[in-house]
């Protein structure tokens, strides 16, 4: 029988929060030659939903643009739910910050590419993301904004321009 003191980490849903692609200079922009640029937003969320339980929400936006026309914008926000107990108080945040994420990150890039891809592009797929480093540099955010209480708010967010990725 297990102590109840034991550290938990359990997964207790994964899940698609919300989805969404727009494409607002369609059909016109779809006839252009020219490659797209591409522009990639990555956002971690963390709430405390009940005692121990987390809801990790990773949020990309995907916008895709031919010089200054929007060829799409897509926004697909993942999230879990995560029992997290009986786990010293210093590891919550590195739990929650980098392993939640690492877990609910691939589903994240299965659902961009597919909403993507049925939105008649060819998929963009995310390359991976070192959660640890993210973790790492928003730590460094909120104490220089503890230090500088005036200064702008921490987001955990990572930006990256890359062209998308066709299948064949």
């Amino acid at each position: 029988m297990a102590d109840s003191q034991d550290p938990v980490f359990q997964i207790q849903r994964i899940y698609m929060k919300e989805a969404s692609l727009e494409q607002p200079n369609s059909p016109a922009i779809l006839l252009e030659k020219q490659a797209p640029a591409v522009d990639l937003h990555l956002n971690v969320h963390t709430a405390t939903v009940a005692d121990a339980v987390f809801e990790i929400t990773v949020t990309a936006t995907v916008h895709a643009k031919i010089q200054d026309k929007t060829l799409f914008l897509a926004e697909v926000a993942q999230a879990g739910i995560f029992e997290v107990r009986n786990v010293p108080v210093e590891q919550v945040g590195p739990i929650t910050g980098i392993a939640c994420p690492q877990i609910v990150y691939p589903y994240l890039r299965a659902t961009v590419a597919d909403l993507i891809q049925r939105g008649g592009f060819p998929p963009v797929h995310l390359s991976e993301i070192n959660f640890q480093a993210l973790y790492a540099q928003q730590q460094a955010q909120q104490q220089a904004q503890a230090r500088n209480p005036e200064g702008a708010p921490a987001s955990t967010a990572a930006s990256s321009e890359s062209q998308p990725t066709a299948t064949a």
